[in-house]
């Protein structure tokens, strides 16, 4: 009889063992890892805007505040990347993460830009603004009301537009750690 509990034991253990990675694939396959123990918040991925112009605008982002600095979201690391063409006109930057906050599904990272083809822009510093909505995500910027990165003067760090514009449909993959500072 001993010998039945130890099999019965050792195969509901097994059995349990596949159960919880078969699970955890399914979980880390759908986007929804489970979130590391040193990431206090996180906003990455890439997406293309709509307009109904056609005009091709793409946002990524890789931004992370680390566990430690749970307090202090100034010490968020990482870049982001944005460009806007039109007909063949256009212009990219790339900025390099001075802050990230985050609450629920929605994330604003600021930087300052390190490399643009727009006259004027680099040592600027944006935001950005990303609702993580599934397939159906939004995003605002700082320069929203201005027209231009390079209109935006004197930008406080973590700060952006509230996310009014539409991820074309298909491309939307943002995802946003949702941060919980001790407060």
């Amino acid at each position: 009889m001993k010998r039945r509990t130890k099999i019965a034991a050792v195969t509901l253990t097994v059995a349990l063992l596949i159960t919880a990675g078969t699970a955890e694939a399914a979980l880390a396959a759908s986007g929804g890892a489970p979130r590391p123990e040193r990431e206090a918040a996180a906003l990455t991925g890439t997406a293309k805007l709509y307009r109904s112009a056609g005009d091709d605008i793409t946002f990524s982002f890789d931004a992370h505040l680390a566990k430690k600095d749970t307090m202090d979201p100034r010490k968020a690391t990482g870049t982001f990347e944005f460009s806007h063409y039109l007909h063949g006109r256009g212009a990219w930057a790339k900025a390099k993460v001075d802050c990230l906050v985050t609450g629920g599904p929605v994330a604003v990272v600021s930087g300052v830009i390190t490399a643009s083809d727009l006259p004027g822009a680099k040592g600027k510093r944006v935001g950005v603004t990303v609702h993580d909505l599934g397939r159906n995500d939004r995003l605002g910027y700082s320069w929203a009301g201005v027209g231009s990165p390079t209109d935006t003067k004197d930008l406080p760090p973590c700060v952006s537009s509230a996310p009014f514009e539409k991820v074309k449909q298909g491309t939307g993959d943002f995802k946003v750690v949702p941060w919980q500072p001790k407060l």
